[in-house]
Formats: C-alpha cells, sequence, structure tokens
C-alpha cells in the first residue's frame, strides 16, 4: 500500500511542478510520506499534502489530503488536485 501514496504523491509533484510550485516528495523520520509544496514567489505560502486510502468494503479509493486532515481531491486526478493547491497557495497578484 505505501508504494500506491508514493506513485500517487509523484505525479501529484509533477502536476504542482509544471504549475509552477516547487514541490518534493518527503518521507519524515517516523515513515509519513508527504509532498512540500511552496510557492516560490511567496515562501510563507506552503501545505503538506498526503496521499491515502479512503477504505471501501471491495477496495481502496485513493485520495490526496490537507495537511489538517480534510480530503482534498481523488488521487485518480492529479492535474485537478495540483490546481486546488496552486489556487490556496496563491499570492495576490500571482
Amino acid at each position: 500500500m505505501q508504494g500506491d501514496d508514493f506513485a500517487h504523491l509523484e505525479r501529484l509533484v509533477s502536476e504542482l511542478g509544471a504549475r509552477g510550485l516547487h514541490a518534493r516528495v518527503v518521507r519524515s523520520q517516523t515513515g509519513r510520506v508527504f509532498v512540500r509544496v511552496i510557492n516560490p514567489n511567496a515562501t510563507s505560502l506552503a501545505e503538506n499534502v498526503t496521499c491515502r486510502a479512503q477504505a471501501a468494503p471491495s477496495h481502496p479509493d485513493w485520495y490526496y489530503w490537507w495537511s489538517w486532515g480534510e480530503r482534498m481531491h481523488t488521487a485518480e486526478d492529479p492535474a485537478g488536485a495540483a490546481t486546488k493547491v496552486a489556487r490556496v497557495l496563491a499570492a495576490v497578484g500571482d
């Protein structure tokens, strides 16, 4: 399962980069994996995005999650998730 979240996070990093944001996959000392995203035009605007499955009886559906624990977007659409993150991290005038 951990490989799935990493693959989804890597796709998100690619989409965020295409939108001019700095993003990379980070693995914490506890083993938690997330994407650290920074707006290079306003470095105080940053977010950590995780990816995890929301278990269903037959199979899990994967989602990106905001740092505060709210489900953001389906992991099957990293471009849509990146658009949401870019909107949240946009500086005035971007």
